[in-house]
């Protein structure tokens, strides 16, 4: 095992080397993207009809999305489409069974309970201990009894969305890469990229769109590292869970994806030298998460 780090991936690729052909792949993303399409303008009708003003001012207007309760727990939970539509191109393309992209079930979820716990531990430690007050003050953004009500919703919508792009990337696009190809340097690096591209977005991150893409991207490389160490998705959708938490339910930017959040930090995406000052946190935040989940799985 010390020999072959990545042993335990052999369990998720196996499954997908008989059908691994590039061209399966190709068809399979787009089987994902027309089940996802059309599974949100189907939820879209539905809200359409059934909440109309909900609709109209919470959903239909892009620069809204996200930003009460109600419209964030839409969003997170539209994710759930990506998974859908993965589950339905791995059997209808590759033939093989959908489970099979989260790995055997059992173990992902002792492995994703096993990195869960380690990663609360350490988040308590650094709410315990000093130092205190470091950054901005927090600007509250929910009354406490308000968001305490909703923070079972909230983690269960974060969880659909983690869940889902972890099916996706480090799951089905991950999986059938290594099936076909030995190199980690194609099923670990592709993905990420592909991964690192859906976070860029210049228009709200201005300046900092292509720091805040390298940095999805090399959460990315960690997270399908992670995987094909555990050969499951559990460590991956923990750890990926408990950043999204921390960013989306906990403290998140005042200019969007925040409706579920407790607290808003005082600057926005886009403000250059703020953001740009705490991404050093956020980078040693993740290569600690990424050593705790590679410890917590060895046990």
């Amino acid at each position: 095992m010390a020999d072959r780090p990545y042993a335990a991936h052999d369990v998720l690729i196996a499954p997908a080397r008989p059908r691994s052909e590039a061209w399966r792949l190709a068809v399979g993303l787009i089987v994902i993207a027309a089940a996802v399409f059309s599974l949100n303008m189907a939820m879209m009708a539905v809200l359409n009809v059934l909440a109309p003003r909900f609709w109209a001012e919470q959903v239909a207007v892009p620069r809204a999305r996200g930003t009460t309760p109600f419209s964030m727990l839409v969003l997170l939970g539209s994710f759930g489409f990506v998974a859908v539509g993965a589950g339905i191109a791995v059997q209808l393309v590759h033939h093989r069974a959908a489970a099979g992209l989260i790995g055997p079930l059992p173990l992902a979820l002792i492995q994703f309970w096993r990195v869960l716990r380690i990663l609360l531990a350490i988040a308590a430690v650094l709410l315990l201990l000093p130092p205190y007050g470091m950054g901005p003050e927090l600007i509250e953004n929910m009354q406490f009894s308000a968001w305490l009500m909703l923070l079972p919703l909230s983690l269960l919508a974060v969880l659909v969305q983690t869940g889902s792009e972890e099916i996706l990337f480090r799951g089905y696009i991950q999986q059938q890469l290594a099936a076909r190809f030995s190199s980690p340097w194609v099923w670990m690096v592709f993905p990420s990229m592909v991964f690192a591209l859906g976070h860029y977005v210049p228009a709200q991150a201005g300046e900092n769109a292509l720091l805040i893409a390298a940095w999805s991207g090399m959460f990315g490389i960690l997270m399908a590292d992670l995987t094909a160490r555990a050969g499951s998705l559990g460590p991956a959708i923990a750890v990926h869970m408990m950043n999204n938490v921390a960013a989306m339910v906990v403290i998140s930017l005042p200019d969007g994806l925040n409706g579920l959040s407790l607290y808003t930090v005082p600057f926005a995406m886009s403000d250059t030298e703020e953001l740009r000052a705490w991404m050093p946190v956020d980078f040693a935040t993740m290569l600690v998460s990424w050593l705790a989940a590679r410890l917590a799985i060895r046990r």
